[in-house]
């Protein structure tokens, strides 16, 4: 507890300006606590919804609480993870799971400015962590993966890339992980399986000015994953991560949900005006600005409009 309350006074100090060393001491507090919490969810034995368990170390949201919960509660053969569009990773799913269980792990990202930053990180060298710069697309995630030099059973797989994501899911099979988190996009609805058209290219904030228009439907992401093998158990709290588990790693403590029942709506406020401003629109109104906007329905693979 002293070692605790030296670092709470030194962040606090507003003699200390903010450097490395702040920074070190900041995620050896969040460490700290995130191993308390993570205790208290362990000792969860079961629960009804995956929002019962959540809480926030290094994940921008609840995962870092979903996960530890399920890792506690499904075998995983190899404790490996792949995480695609983790930013500079000061905010990334897998974080947490590498510095307090020691996971391996392997994350790409498209800024070689976000790489460079992870791997002057103290954690880069204590952790078996590689990062990979690498603007991933169908034809490459492929050789990418294997690059990890994982076995083909990894314990979790994060796809984040706010674009292409079921492409890329679609297209995947040098893994198979036990645990699969797909982000998806809650404005295109509960009811439709839809996608963005595939761009090799894609980029969000390109793709249209409103920062909305991106990525796939709940129900398609949890159609295409029932074929690939898994079930769907449930999103986060925000409202933007949908939680799998492959189907011969089920049991009796995880539920099984329907897209319906388990859809959330997201309630963050990200839209943008044609100048790059937010505007703060929230709900179903989201919907309309983005409606008109070509989609794919991933059970014809036809085209349409949102």
């Amino acid at each position: 507890m002293s070692r605790l309350r030296q670092i709470i006074r030194r962040i606090l100090s507003k003699e200390e300006k903010a450097n490395d060393q702040n920074r070190t001491d900041f995620d050896t507090l969040k460490l700290m606590m995130g191993k308390m919490f993570s205790n208290q969810v362990k000792a969860v034995d079961s629960i009804e919804s995956l929002h019962e368990v959540e809480f926030k170390v290094f994940s921008q949201w609840g995962d870092d609480g979903i996960i530890q919960w399920l890792i506690h509660n499904i075998d995983f053969e190899n404790k490996t993870f792949i995480e695609f569009g983790v930013s500079n990773y000061d905010e990334a799913n897998t974080r947490f799971l590498l510095m307090n269980d020691n996971w391996s792990g392997f994350i790409m990202d498209g800024s070689s400015t976000n790489i460079e930053y992870i791997k002057k990180s103290d954690y880069y060298w204590k952790y078996d962590l590689t990062a990979k710069e690498a603007f991933i697309n169908r034809e490459n995630v492929n050789t990418l993966i294997k690059s990890s030099g994982f076995e083909k059973e990894i314990g979790i797989l994060h796809i984040d890339l706010d674009g292409n994501d079921y492409w890329i899911w679609e297209e995947i099979d040098a893994v198979s992980p036990t645990l699969l988190i797909l982000e998806y996009n809650s404005v295109f609805g509960s009811e439709r399986a839809i996608t963005v058209p595939y761009d090799k290219n894609f980029v969000r904030t390109e793709a249209h000015y409103s920062n909305l228009y991106f990525g796939a439907s709940l129900l398609a992401l949890c159609e295409l994953s029932e074929k690939k093998g898994y079930r769907f158990i449930g999103c986060n709290s925000a409202g933007n991560n949908a939680f799998f588990i492959r189907k011969d790693r089920m049991n009796d403590k995880i539920k099984e949900l329907s897209p319906k029942n388990g859809y959330v709506m997201s309630k963050g406020r990200e839209s943008r005006d044609k100048d790059g401003k937010l505007t703060f629109v929230t709900g179903d109104a989201r919907a309309e600005i983005i409606r008109g906007l070509p989609v794919i329905d991933t059970r014809t693979n036809k085209p349409e409009e949102f």
